[in-house]
């Protein structure tokens, strides 16, 4: 049996050319690496914009390395027992993020080991897949906000993703109507509440801000507030139809599940650093596949946008989340170009082996 034999993890912050806030203006990167007893080599990482990098480094380099070495190597074999065994630490967030420095190194070394992609690996179903645009904007001036849609226009996106959550409705409404008018009529919009809203906020600002024709609205309430998305999302078809997208802030299989049972939304948006790494995104896109539902992954395109080329698409066809200037690659972070290429609003692989990020 192929086993790990050392894992290592080491924090870094990466500068923002675009701060995301005030506060905002790095995010937390922890690099890892694995040694496998075959010899075989794997790079991964976790990520966490502002809180918790500390947190999931510690894990990284102490529980899950005491708990992981000697264990199997083969990507996804020993996920569920090292989740059990940190449950007692929270089933998700944290710890989640921390695992999926293991798995994502693990699906390295595997995809490198056979000479290959990581979408080579799992089988790719695609070459290319839409992108679209999507900025950390709410704190944008108009102008800032409509030069930067311009900006996606002219760069070939046909659809675009911006934040609302203005103290009033009239300022969210004339922004997202700036945008509209901005992206014409066959482009397609979406807006993300970022959790701002509670549950009669949200059914009058969506109500009202569905004549700018919307594809979807991105987390209008709390995150874990599953009965809230669950009666949102009736008033909603019963009135402006606007479906409901979620996804990023649920870390668990279980979660999702429980989303998806309820109806509460009709497209779920998993990051992959987030629910654990590759491993259990598959086993969610399985889940979404079943229920009829959407799935477009969460951020992370250089690596979200590989799993997606290879996920089904029968329902709709993945779309890859492309923010303006925040790529690891056009940040400086990693050693080689970036794995994958956005042009004319399309994601494609470049040629790389594994999963083609490895930080500097």
């Amino acid at each position: 049996m192929i086993t790990i034999r050392r894992l290592n993890a080491r924090l870094l912050r990466v500068p923002l050319t675009r701060p995301w806030a005030a506060d905002v203006t790095s995010v937390g990167v922890i690099a890892t690496h694995v040694a496998r007893s075959d010899g075989a080599e794997g790079w991964g990482f976790s990520w966490t914009p502002q809180i918790g990098a500390e947190a999931v480094h510690a894990l990284l380099a102490h529980d899950i390395t005491a708990a992981a070495v000697g264990r199997s190597a083969v990507p996804g074999v020993e996920w569920q027992a090292l989740w059990e065994h940190l449950h007692e630490a929270g089933g998700g967030g944290v710890t989640t993020i921390a695992l999926a420095g293991l798995d994502l190194a693990l699906w390295d070394a595997e995809a490198r080991s056979a000479s290959s992609s990581l979408s080579s690996l799992l089988g790719r179903r695609r070459e290319s897949m839409r992108a679209y645009g999507s900025g950390v904007n709410l704190h944008y001036s108009l102008d800032e906000l409509v030069a930067q849609v311009q900006r996606w226009v002219d760069a070939g996106f046909r659809a675009v993703k911006i934040k609302v959550g203005k103290p009033s409705l009239e300022e969210d409404l004339e922004r997202v109507a700036a945008v509209r008018e901005a992206l014409g009529p066959d482009r397609e919009l979406m807006i993300d509440a970022n959790q701002r809203w509670d549950l009669d906020r949200a059914t009058r600002s969506i109500e009202t801000l569905a004549a700018c024709d919307l594809a979807w609205i991105e987390e209008p309430l709390r995150a874990d507030n599953l009965a809230g998305h669950t009666e949102l999302a009736r008033r909603l078809r019963t009135s402006s139809g606007v479906p409901i997208a979620l996804g990023e802030n649920l870390h668990t299989l279980h979660r999702f599940g429980e989303f998806l049972r309820a109806g509460a939304a009709q497209i779920v948006q998993p990051n992959v650093v987030r629910v654990g790494g590759v491993t259990p995104l598959l086993r969610i896109a399985e889940l979404a596949r079943q229920h009829g539902v959407a799935l477009h992954p969460h951020l992370l395109p250089e690596l979200s946008g590989q799993l997606a080329l290879t996920l089904p698409g029968e329902i709709a066809e993945p779309w890859a989340e492309v923010v303006e200037d925040a790529g690891f690659a056009e940040l400086g972070a990693l050693t080689a170009p970036s794995p994958v290429i956005v042009r004319d609003g399309r994601l494609a692989e470049a040629p790389h082996l594994g999963l083609g990020i490895r930080f500097a």
